[in-house]
């Protein structure tokens, strides 16, 4: 076994491998272990003389984060998936006959903190106050060859945890071990996936899959990833969004589809962006914008509710109340609320004059809409703490959007800020097939000038417009950045499990 590139720490963990190889205990025994109960449950449910008899006969694992050794006693902290709770470990009881092998030199001087074990016992509590286990019988079940950055906790409270995001992010499976609060606000995210999943349903909605492999990008104003397909030998795209594919299931005859989409867009990260992200998007037929907004405010005050009790969320040092109904202003009047400038009937020459005088750096390949797009984004959005709907969109904006009804140059559509960001996108569909050709070609023409965010024609899909699509409403959700908001987290690598990272640099 080589050890040049190990720490002493992890050249001392092997050696104890070994020692525990030689007396005839296996560090990796086979995974069945009757488990049956939880640090939690323990912790919740035991109410000591009351009910002792239910926790007389208990089995439970986890890994070892503490312990205390008082000669022939011990006290350890056990971690298991729900937390940690104190075991108490007596030579005489353990090992109960002449060989003391398993105490004196397995416990006290082979295993270490991270090591996982198996305890069976009964539960007690201490003279100090605090719910134990008693173990009589004690099972070891994994070696752990490398130490756990050291953590302390006093009072229940942890200090000195590490923070460094770099590691946090990178070894993930060491943060969720050694800060306690990075596994609540993954259960929270599932918790959110859920409560949406649910809400759908209970309206009728159909959770279905589409392809993430996709020949043409489409659905977005993005960058996409490109492959190679050997099999077909043509270029393929990761999906920038589903939106394509799901309007096609509403031309085939379903009424209201929903997908939970992993897209990837070829492009920047920061602390609101990474390259591969989740959203959730969903279509409904005959169904409009002014619907989709209602349906939108009902399901955001059930997640806070869910997740919290209350409408109201702490994020950062504000306090966003997702009690419906939000505030609605449409984008034109943000401008004018912000700037001072009526941008309604400019044209391009006119909107890039006004960037300038803004500060607000402007590329030759920018259409009118991406111009009104930089003028909300850099001096608008921010201000928009709570939630609010920012509506009827130029039509440059929004290649995919029926136009306004009643509103010459505009298109139904809106976009719901929260705490100065973007949570969700939603349009009344545009389904006209000879309205749409002629917005894909505008979009062609974008990306002969250089707009590689520009969208592609997707002449299947203008097909099946072709066939016939019924009014329809649609919306996609960011995922993750509504994660960020209901656990308060700063960053969206901090709601991804394993968020994207340079390659790690590697060398002696």
């Amino acid at each position: 076994m080589s050890t040049q590139h190990l720490s002493e720490q992890e050249i001392i963990r092997r050696e104890k491998l070994q020692e525990l190889q030689k007396l005839g205990i296996d560090p990796y025994p086979a995974p069945l272990y009757p488990v049956n109960i939880t640090a939690e449950k323990i912790k919740q449910e035991y109410k000591g003389e009351e009910n002792k008899a239910d926790f007389a006969d208990v089995c439970l694992a986890g890994r070892i984060m503490a312990f205390r050794d008082m000669g022939k006693a011990s006290f350890a902290k056990i971690q298991d998936s729900t937390g940690t709770i104190q075991v108490y470990i007596k030579r005489d009881e353990i090992c109960p006959g002449e060989d003391k092998t398993l105490y004196d030199k397995v416990w006290k001087h082979l295993i270490d903190i991270g090591d996982i074990v198996g305890v069976k016992g009964y539960v007690f509590t201490t003279k100090t106050g605090e719910t134990s286990i008693h173990v009589t019988e004690l099972t070891f079940l994994t070696k752990s060859l490398k130490p756990l950055p050291i953590v302390k906790e006093k009072d229940g409270e942890t200090f000195d945890a590490v923070t460094d995001p770099e590691f946090r992010y990178r070894q993930r499976y060491v943060d969720l071990i050694i800060n306690p609060t990075v596994k609540d606000t993954f259960l929270k995210r599932s918790q959110l996936i859920n409560t949406i999943r649910d809400y759908l349903n209970a309206q009728g909605a159909l959770e279905v899959d589409t392809p993430v492999l996709q020949a043409i990008p489409g659905g977005a104003a993005a960058r996409p990833f490109i492959t190679h397909h050997n099999a077909l030998d043509v270029p393929f795209y990761l999906r920038i969004a589903n939106e394509l594919y799901l309007k096609r299931l509403i031309v085939g005859g379903f009424d209201w589809v929903y997908e939970f989409s992993r897209n990837f867009r070829n492009e920047g990260m920061d602390r609101t962006h990474n390259p591969e992200f989740t959203v959730l998007e969903w279509y409904t037929a005959y169904k409009d914008y002014f619907w989709m907004m209602e349906i939108t405010e009902q399901l955001f005050e059930k997640i806070a509710n869910t997740l919290h009790n209350t409408t109201k969320v702490q994020v950062g040092e504000k306090e966003i109340d997702f009690k419906a109904p939000f505030r609605r202003i449409s984008i034109y009047d943000a401008i004018k609320e912000h700037t001072g400038f009526d941008v309604s009937n400019m044209n391009e020459s006119e909107l890039r004059e006004v960037c300038k005088k803004l500060n607000i750096h402007t590329e030759a390949s920018m259409g009118k809409g991406k111009l009104i797009d930089e003028l909300f984004g850099e001096k608008c959005e921010m201000h928009y703490i709570q939630p609010t709907f920012i509506i009827d969109y130029p039509v440059e904006m929004s290649p995919l959007t029926k136009k306004h009804r009643s509103k010459a140059g505009l298109v139904e559509r809106f976009e719901l800020m929260v705490n100065g960001k973007e949570i969700a996108n939603a349009y009344s569909e545009l389904n006209d097939p000879i309205d749409q050709r002629e917005r894909f070609e505008e979009q062609a023409e974008l990306l002969k000038r250089g707009d590689d965010e520009a969208m592609y024609i997707d002449n299947d899909f203008l097909r099946a417009l072709e066939y016939g699509m019924p009014p329809t409403s649609g919306i996609g959700i960011g995922i993750d950045r509504l994660v960020m908001l209901m656990t308060n987290q700063p960053s969206i690598q901090d709601v991804l499990l394993f968020p994207q990272m340079r390659p790690e640099k590697t060398g002696e």
